[in-house]
C-alpha cells in the first residue's frame, strides 16, 4: 500500500500521519462493538449495515444524532477523555429508545484543533463503551483535525445513531390513558445538560479539584461521571410484555421541556419530587448558584434519566422486572387530565 504524506499539509497544522495512527490505534475498539448485521470495517467511505428485520412486518428507523456539549470542557481540564464517549453515544441511543427503537449502530464526529492519537484513542473508548452498553455497533466516522479553528488541546464531539423498530410496536402517545403510572429511572447525576450553568455557578475552572465530602470525590469527577444509556432497560420491559404508553428522556429543559413530549394531548404528567431521591451534586448547584426550584426541575434532571409511562395493572410487573435487574426505579407519578403537559409538585 502506498504511503500517504504531505509536509506542506504538516505545516499548516494537519497531520496525516497522525490521522493514520489514529485510525490504526481505535480499529480493534470498533471491532469490538461488532454485532450481526455489520458488513465490513474501517477504511470504506461509508459504514454498512444489513437490518436484522426477519418476523418484522412492517420495519421502521428511527434516527438520533447528538453531542456532549460544554461538558466536554470538564474533560479539556481533567485531560481525562475515555468517559465524554459514552456521553455522545448515550444522548443520541436513550431518544431513539423513546420511541421503542432498538439502535443498531452509530457514527461519531470528533473536530479537534490537533490530532492526538492518543487521545483520540481515549474518546473513542468512550463511544465504543457505550455501543456495547446500548447493543449497537460503531460502524464509521470522521476525525477531522482544523487548525486554527479550534485550540490544539480542545476538541468538539457528536454522533448519530439509527435504530430500528416495527411500525406496529413503535411507542408513542395513542394509547396514553388518565391513570397510567410514572415510573422513573435513576440518573447518574448530571448526566450532559446544563453545563454552561454548572461551570458559571461552581466556577469550575478554579474548583475542578477540590475533593467535596458529601460526593465524595471532587466536583471534576463527579460532574464528569457518564451519561446512563438506558436502552437495556426499556428492551427488557418489552420483553417482559409490559405494555409502555411513553417514554422522556429528560434531558436539557429538565421535566418541564422533556415531559410534555411523550404526552398525549388532554392530559398531564403529575409527578411527585419527594417520590426519589435527589443526588448531593443538585443541593450543591442550587445552593452555589441561588437557583429557583423550579429552574432546577427546567434546567436539570434532578435525578431522574427516563420517565416511562405504564398501565396501572403493569406497574407492579415493570417494577419488579427493573429492581430485580438492579435498576433504581421509582413510582414518581401519574397522568391525568389537564393540558399543561406536566405538573411538578415540590
Amino acid at each position: 500500500m502506498s504511503v500517504s504524506k504531505s509536509d506542506s499539509y504538516a505545516a499548516a497544522g494537519v497531520d496525516v500521519t497522525a490521522g493514520y495512527e489514529a485510525v490504526n490505534r481505535i480499529k480493534p475498539l470498533v471491532e469490538s462493538t461488532n454485532i450481526p448485521g455489520v458488513i465490513g470495517g474501517l477504511g470504506g467511505f461509508g459504514g454498512m449495515f444489513e437490518p436484522q428485520i426477519a418476523g418484522m412486518k412492517r420495519p421502521v428507523t428511527v434516527s438520533g444524532t447528538d453531542g456532549v456539549g460544554t461538558k466536554l470542557k470538564l474533560a479539556f481540564l481533567m485531560d481525562k477523555h475515555d468517559t465524554v464517549g459514552i456521553d455522545c453515544v448515550a444522548m443520541c441511543v436513550n431518544d431513539i429508545v423513546c420511541a421503542g427503537a432498538s439502535p443498531m449502530f452509530f457514527l461519531d464526529y470528533i473536530a479537534c484543533g490537533k490530532n492526538d492519537p492518543q487521545r483520540i484513542e481515549d474518546i473513542v473508548k468512550g463511544i465504543a463503551e457505550g455501543c456495547r452498553q446500548a447493543g449497537c455497533a460503531l460502524i464509521g466516522g470522521e476525525t477531522a483535525e482544523m487548525p486554527g479553528f479550534y485550540p490544539e488541546d480542545e476538541y468538539d464531539l457528536a454522533g448519530f445513531s439509527v435504530g430500528l423498530v416495527d411500525y406496529d410496536k413503535v411507542i408513542d402517545s395513542s394509547n396514553m390513558r388518565e391513570g397510567d403510572i410514572l415510573i422513573g429511572l435513576a440518573s447518574s447525576g448530571v448526566h450532559s445538560n446544563g453545563y454552561s450553568l454548572v461551570r458559571k455557578v461552581l466556577n469550575i475552572n478554579e474548583t475542578y479539584n477540590q475533593h467535596n465530602n458529601d460526593l465524595g470525590c471532587t466536583l471534576g469527577e463527579e460532574l464528569l461521571k457518564p451519561t446512563r444509556i438506558y436502552v437495556r432497560e426499556v428492551q427488557r420491559l418489552l420483553s417482559k410484555g409490559v405494555e409502555i404508553h411513553g417514554i422522556s428522556h429528560i434531558t436539557g429543559g429538565g421535566f418541564y421541556e422533556n415531559v410534555p413530549r411523550m404526552m398525549k394531548d388532554g392530559l398531564t404528567a403529575q409527578i411527585r419530587v419527594n417520590s426519589f431521591p435527589r443526588p448531593v451534586i443538585f443541593d450543591i448547584l442550587q445552593k452555589a448558584g441561588n437557583i429557583p426550584t423550579r429552574e432546577m426541575y427546567n434546567t436539570f434532571n434532578m435525578g431522574i434519566g427516563m420517565v416511562i409511562a405504564v398501565p396501572n395493572d403493569c406497574a407492579g410487573e415493570a417494577m419488579s422486572a427493573l429492581v430485580k435487574a438492579g435498576e433504581r426505579a421509582y413510582v414518581i407519578g401519574n397522568v391525568t387530565r389537564g393540558e399543561t403537559g406536566v405538573e411538578v409538585a415540590f
